[in-house]
């Protein structure tokens, strides 16, 4: 019996099939995987820092120069002024980056560019002349492009990897508007609060110590690209004679005048309407509904092309701008507020998409230099739209009616974008 036991076969019993688990859902997984790379928290935070004054120092010069010399033209001349010698001296500083690596440039260029600052203050302070807001502020013009040397930095670590790419760029857009959404707020709160100078003080003490914290993290500083052999004693091409480049930063330019007048606009807006201390809110609601766009398409795996994506966003950024000039005209803060939320939501993904037609069309070697360019241009656009809206602002019956800079610099960009699209 037992040796008729042991001849029989053994059969497993029957094994049912593990029930399946449905995939968690993780959206900002993308988001935490770039962050895991050692040291980038580290110099993701100081770059916030530094970037952070970015959307205070023309908010607070606009509010310190109006309040002491009673006119937003002056407020917008004398910004534009400074964001205009920026454009012009940003590739130049650039490209001591490129050269020499951040941390030898950067530091130097930020301490010049806070003594600036301090000299604005001081002049407004003391009264002096209006000449010397315009060098004051001019003097500013070398402040390093922190966003730029940050996404260099992705571009680095990620240089084999487009998808983690795409989720830092998007990263940085998105921290753009962050800082260009806290920012307004707290320059306002501020100039109005504490004293009119007190935006500015604030701003350049930020920027010094944010510069400072990201110079000291060379673990994740890319290195200084080697020039091409035959090439040492060379002045080296331009990028602006890159296939396709002049088309884009044209684009840009454009982009930036809406920025730069929506910007003065609405604090003439808000000033008319007797919510002076609710401009800076105003312009954060814009800045957030562009963050919360950003962080959304960098969850969105890109289709298509890069050039068609462009045109695109660029087209419901047009279409969208038209909604506070129509808020505007009804008289309502409240709407005008809802309309600044929507007309920001296209405004990331087109600067997402944009830098990434700057990065995929400029060489390793020059790329903080190009995508500086792409910042020089929105500065100048900046700079232009500023001292428009300010012009519309003095000059119009209403400051309603001075939304028609903004959307006409935004139908400028499309038509601009749809002149380049077949280069792209």
């Amino acid at each position: 019996m037992i040796l008729f036991l042991a001849a029989r076969p053994v059969t497993a019993p029957p094994v049912r099939p593990a029930p399946r688990r449905r995939p968690r859902f993780r959206p900002l997984a993308p988001y935490r995987r770039i962050l895991a790379v050692p040291g980038a928290r580290a110099f993701t935070a100081a770059n916030l820092l530094a970037r952070l004054p970015m959307g205070m120092f023309s908010v607070s010069a606009v509010l310190m120069i109006a309040g002491s010399r009673g006119s937003y033209a002056l407020a917008g001349a004398v910004t534009a002024t400074g964001l205009a010698a920026t454009a012009l001296a940003g590739p130049w500083t650039a490209r001591m980056v490129d050269r020499h690596g951040q941390s030898r440039v950067a530091v130097p260029a930020t301490a010049f560019a806070v003594l600036g600052s301090l000299s604005l203050l001081l002049c407004v302070h003391l009264r002096a002349p209006d000449w010397t807001l315009f060098a004051s502020y001019a003097a500013t013009a070398t402040t390093p492009n922190t966003g730029g040397m940050s996404r260099a930095r992705w571009a680095h670590l990620f240089r084999d990897d487009p998808a983690a790419r795409h989720t830092a760029n998007s990263f940085e857009q998105a921290a753009d508007e962050l800082c260009f959404m806290l920012g307004p707020v707290l320059a306002t709160l501020l100039c109005t609060t504490l004293f009119p100078e007190a935006g500015t003080a604030v701003a350049a003490t930020l920027l010094l110590t944010g510069v400072l914290l990201f110079a000291a993290r060379r673990d994740t500083e890319p290195p200084v690209a080697a020039r091409p052999a035959g090439t040492h004693g060379q002045r080296a091409a331009t990028p602006l004679r890159l296939p396709g480049l002049p088309p884009l930063l044209l684009t840009f330019l454009a982009t930036g005048a809406i920025f730069g007048s929506l910007e003065v606009v609405t604090l003439a807006y808000a000033d008319d309407h007797g919510i002076r201390s609710a401009a800076g809110g105003m312009l954060a609601l814009q800045a957030a509904g562009s963050g919360a766009a950003g962080l959304l398409y960098g969850l969105l795996r890109p289709a298509g092309r890069l050039g068609d994506r462009f045109l695109t966003c660029v087209g419901a950024m047009a279409g969208l701008m038209l909604l506070p000039l129509a808020a505007a005209a009804t008289g309502s803060a409240p709407a005008l507020a809802a309309a600044l939320l929507a007309a920001g939501m296209a405004t990331a993904p087109t600067m997402v998409t944009g830098m990434g037609l700057v990065q995929a069309r400029t060489p390793a070697d020059r790329l903080n230099e190009g995508m500086t360019l792409a910042v020089t241009a929105l500065l100048g656009g900046i700079a232009a739209g500023a001292a428009a809206g300010g012009f519309a602002v003095d000059h119009l019956a209403a400051p309603a009616a001075a939304y028609g800079v903004p959307a006409t610099a935004a139908a400028l960009a499309l038509t601009l974008a749809r002149s380049g699209r077949r280069a792209w």
